[in-house]
């Protein structure tokens, strides 16, 4: 290859077919995978593969994706989501997905990573697609069947950090890191130097334009630290604006700042940047509220739970400028102005399932009942709910941390995950799972048998009829949701009542998890749900939702 001036290597071949495998050979001989590749013959330590773009034939070419107010996440895991782990196994169970009233799907990162099986967050190869999943007609295909659906997809994109496997880029390009700069990763990535910044701008753009996906989940975005006049996430989505217009794509974000300047809306409600934003506030308080648990990240929501489930019900954010007891520090800014629908809102996500001890579900630590309380409040919120796989169904197995590392990496992973919940409620020596044994990864696929007994039937019933009232009754609320909106009515133990004024309507709801009964508060409107049948008041492990509307049906 030839180095120009400023430090490119380029050769020019016109005979080369898909299919080729190829690599660069360094100056002493080792070769390695293109830091580029659209496609891996199959590790990342191999050969890349010439991928042709336009050898899959889109059959959905008139899709333009959904309103983002309709939005119904549901986040999946390629590899545990079937048995087989594939793109082509999961399109088989996107019927189930759409039956649902699911409207998006939301992958895991795909990018190649080391081993055969992990999360996915430990991308190397930030433009192809994980070949143990699949080649990159099959995901095309997983999305264009998707769409056949009426579901969109958006893929949760890594560009804060490369995994410690197969990671060449210090080798090809030295300068693509800062040394001094750490991230809880390793060194930080040099988005102020141009190659570096056009490789991370440039993969967004790739996934969506591509293989025709609906949006983005950015992961951890707090650990993009960018010196340049214009921060490379705000030059990212200002291009995706730019470029990808004439459909819906929606754009998320993970911050553990709990900041609003990345999700401004336009005066006519129009999106300029980045749609909403991962609310882990809602998640840490509900589980407080529904578990009791108060260690770790959990002691800032250990005082009166049902407060800050209520304030960020109502406002979005439980930490709106206060000081965090487990840090010391303010964390957040006021978030009371932001429309309800900049909220994604969960009960449990790969993070928040995965990086317990056991990798238990909420059902398994708070009880089917409280739980199936918690489900109603998440998907007949104005806020944007999301789904962890199996939720619908109530699915029990776990969701452990899996890698596929070997040698000194792997015992450095092991010893690191079992030293990281000593202290932890729950830990013991046995209790941390070998996260590169096959068995940890095996023992995290969905039990798609449960959906055929009674237990699972019932669970999805009520899934079904939760998501059929949403579209009903809360969607139609959500196109002028503006800030503002919330109004905490009241709180107790165990206990929490809040009400929405919108212009097309008012939405209260009012929940009790406690131990004993609580009066029913005084909101407006017809009731349109309430589990179980209540009178005059709410007893143990109830809600209702009621909606006075404003628009003659």
């Amino acid at each position: 290859m030839t180095r120009s001036h400023d430090g490119w290597f380029t050769v020019e071949r016109h005979d080369v077919i898909t299919g080729t495998e190829y690599g660069y050979v360094l100056s002493n001989g080792m070769v390695v995978p293109d830091p580029a590749s659209r496609a891996q013959k199959s590790d990342v330590d191999g050969p890349s593969v010439i991928a042709d773009p336009a050898s899959y034939h889109w059959q959905n070419i008139d899709w333009n994706g959904r309103p983002w107010e309709e939005t119904v996440i549901y986040e999946m895991h390629v590899g545990t989501f079937t048995t087989q782990g594939t793109f082509r196994a999961a399109i088989e169970k996107l019927p189930h997905i759409a039956d649902l009233g699911v409207t998006v799907i939301e992958v895991l990162p795909v990018s190649q990573f080391g081993g055969e099986r992990g999360w996915g967050y430990d991308g190397v190869l930030l433009y192809a697609p994980h070949a143990a999943y699949g080649t990159p007609d099959d995901f095309k295909a997983f999305v264009d069947a998707a769409h056949g659906h009426g579901l969109s997809v958006v893929l949760d994109i890594v560009l804060n950090h490369f995994g410690p496997q197969g990671n060449y880029l210090p080798l090809l390009a030295p300068d693509f890191f800062h040394e001094t700069r750490l991230t809880p990763w390793g060194p930080g990535i040099a988005y102020d130097a141009d190659a570096a910044r056009r490789y991370i701008v440039e993969a967004p753009l790739y996934w969506l334009k591509e293989f025709n996906l609906d949006g983005l989940r950015f992961d951890a975005v707090d650990q993009i630290e960018d010196t340049s006049e214009r921060h490379v996430l705000i030059e990212i989505a200002e291009r995706i604006r730019a470029e990808m217009t004439g459909r819906h794509i929606h754009l998320t974000t993970e911050d553990s700042r709990n900041v609003i300047f990345l999700h401004p809306r336009d005066k006519d409600g129009a999106v300029p940047l980045f749609t909403g934003e991962w609310n882990d506030d809602f998640h840490n308080a509900v589980h407080v509220f529904a578990t009791g648990e108060t260690h770790g990240y959990y002691e800032d929501f250990a005082i009166q739970p049902e407060n800050l489930v209520a304030r960020v019900l109502a406002e979005g954010f439980a930490y709106q400028g206060e000081v965090s007891p487990q840090s010391g520090e303010k964390r957040g800014v006021n978030s009371a102005d932001q429309s309800p629908v900049a909220f994604v809102d969960f009960l449990q996500n790969h993070d928040q399932v995965g990086n317990r001890a056991r990798g238990e579900r909420l059902i398994t630590l708070a009880g089917p009942e409280r739980t199936k309380v918690l489900l109603a409040l998440l998907l007949l919120s104005p806020h944007i709910p999301l789904l962890f796989m199996g939720e619908e169904y109530g699915e029990t197995n776990p969701f452990l941390f899996f890698t596929d590392f070997q040698g000194d990496l792997a015992t450095t992973v092991r010893e690191g995950r079992a030293r990281e919940f000593e202290g932890h409620v729950g830990h013991d020596d046995k209790a941390v799972k070998d996260p590169n044994a096959k068995q940890t990864f095996e023992a995290s696929k969905l039990n798609w048998a449960k959906t055929d007994n009674a237990d699972g039937e019932d669970w999805l019933a009520l899934t079904k009829k939760l998501l059929a009232l949403r579209h009903a009754n809360i969607v139609p609320l959500l196109a002028m949701a503006h800030g503002r909106a919330g109004e905490v009515v009241t709180t107790g133990e165990g206990f929490v009542a809040v009400t929405w004024t919108f212009p097309k309507g008012t939405l209260s709801v009012a929940l009790n998890i406690g131990n004993r009964a609580q009066p029913l508060p005084d909101q407006p409107g017809e009731t349109i749900f309430a589990w179980p049948d209540v009178a005059d008041q709410l007893p143990k492990n109830s809600i209702i939702v009621r909606l006075a509307s404003k628009v003659k049906k």
